[in-house]
């Protein structure tokens, strides 16, 4: 039974939670709106939820160049899930070896493992690894490898997660029927663990698809290989040169929308993001909680 004290804190955190979410999401329904606003009032108003004149020049600017733009969206898609499944089954693997406590050596190799999250060799011996002895420049493996394709703190999280969430009775009575640790892994283990692997799947696929940096490190200017995020990045430097330096365009009629373009790419960007994240909201608040448990 909920006493009037109850009631009025449930009624007080419910006020809060409304207004944090308010918050949460204002900037979000800014940024369409300002993407829909003309540039000129943009210039003399700012941004503001009810713009003094609406306009598409900036959505008409990238579908001028969709024919770029498509291709670098199948990128992104391919790079964001191939990474993502590769990022999963390899970092899942590496945590259920370490999770197993009769391991030889499983004390360095956690050690060593920690150890990468604390301390790396630094971008100039990075880029130059990976150019001259890997050999990744403008290829897509540029894309797929650099500081994304494996993550310590994910290994722990999942390491943590077999620990604390799994059975060892479980596993030990598949051993018993004959299972290999291979079999245990697929057959016992991940199934039981997709609520880690929705956690970390949809963090890295954040990753993957949010990121600019590695095609900006590794791909040239006229690659065909750049990402959604690398290709509106170097658009919008494109478009801040050519308004800095007075240089005119036919693009469409009237000025590049150099402000509101911004605002059109960021929504390009996180469209997709917005529309799948709900799916994988209950999987993905369950893992964060199940994994941050510690023995």
């Amino acid at each position: 039974m909920r006493t009037a004290s109850d009631k009025r804190w449930g009624f007080t955190a419910h006020i809060v939670m409304i207004v944090l979410t308010i918050l949460a999401l204002a900037p979000f329904v800014l940024l369409v709106i300002a993407s829909f606003t003309d540039e000129g009032a943009a210039i003399r108003n700012g941004y503001t939820y009810i713009p003094e004149k609406w306009s598409l020049d900036a959505y008409k600017y990238i579908l001028s160049q969709w024919g770029t733009i498509g291709r670098s969206y199948l990128v992104t898609i391919f790079v964001t899930t191939a990474g993502t499944l590769a990022s999963v089954i390899m970092s899942g693997m590496l945590a259920y070896v370490l999770s197993r406590k009769e391991l030889p050596g499983r004390s360095f190799l956690l050690f060593a493992l920690t150890f990468t999250m604390l301390f790396n060799g630094g971008m100039t011996s990075t880029y130059i690894i990976y150019t001259q002895l890997f050999h990744i420049k403008n290829t897509i493996f540029g894309l797929l490898v650099p500081g994304l394709l494996m993550n310590a703190f994910n290994v722990m999280m999942f390491r943590n997660y077999f620990e604390t969430s799994i059975p060892g009775a479980l596993m030990e009575a598949a051993r018993i029927d004959g299972a290999s640790e291979t079999k245990i892994f697929f057959k016992v283990v991940v199934p039981l663990s997709m609520p880690m692997v929705a956690t970390v799947g949809l963090t890295v696929a954040l990753m993957y698809w949010n990121d600019w940096t590695n095609g900006l490190y590794y791909l040239s200017q006229d690659s065909k290989l750049q990402s959604i995020q690398t290709l509106l990045n170097n658009m919008n430097e494109n478009i801040k040169y050519l308004q800095q330096n007075n240089i005119n365009t036919e693009a469409f009629s009237g000025a590049i929308p150099s402000t509101t373009i911004r605002m059109a790419i960021a929504v390009v960007g996180i469209v997709p993001i917005l529309i799948l994240y709900p799916f994988f909201q209950k999987w993905f608040v369950k893992g964060m909680m199940s994994g941050a448990i510690k023995e």
